[in-house]
């Protein structure tokens, strides 16, 4: 009869914890974690700019893009909690405030209370979404190096719906 191979204990963090130990490198997880920090400021800050512009838009298409922009931010919204949450799940805080965001993010703000008009408002979001999608694949470059395959279905994901608000946007400009 084989012997059952001992269990290790796991290390104990100096708050009397466990340490994490999910496979991936304390050092890989840092990086990682950074990388979904920069990419949850700048999905956070074109979440702003795209409510914003929901409730600022005027002009011919007010209609269609305060419904687009409406859909864009609500599922936006949602998908800012569970890039949070990944961070956590890494080991490490989730930036929360404007000068964390403003530090971290590649999305330029609409300064001021002057609305730009719908046109230029599509244009910011087409730059905004493709902003979203370069930080989101320098992250998952370094997950999938890592082999985090939970951070890199999360990038995967949010890549198809940002490429895609992208091309939809876009095609209002054409």
């Amino acid at each position: 009869m084989a012997k059952a191979k001992p269990k290790s204990k796991p290390a104990i963090s100096a708050a009397g914890t466990p340490a994490i130990d999910i496979g991936i490198d304390a050092g890989d997880r840092k990086k990682i974690a950074d990388g979904l920090s920069a990419f949850l400021a700048d999905s956070y800050t074109l979440y702003l700019k795209t409510h914003n512009f929901h409730w600022n838009v005027t002009g011919p298409m007010f209609n269609s893009l305060h419904l687009m922009f409406m859909e864009q931010y609500n599922e936006e919204w949602t998908a800012l909690d569970e890039i949070a949450e990944r961070i956590r799940a890494l080991g490490f805080k989730a930036p929360g405030s404007y000068a964390e965001y403003a530090r971290l993010s590649t999305v330029v703000e609409q300064a001021g209370r002057d609305a730009p008009e719908w046109m230029e408002m599509v244009r910011q979001l087409v730059a905004g979404n493709e902003a979203v999608c370069r930080t989101a694949r320098k992250a998952l470059q370094l997950a999938d190096k890592a082999g985090d395959d939970p951070s890199v279905d999360l990038l995967t994901q949010r890549l198809q719906v940002h490429e895609k608000n992208a091309w939809m946007l876009r095609s209002l400009l054409e």
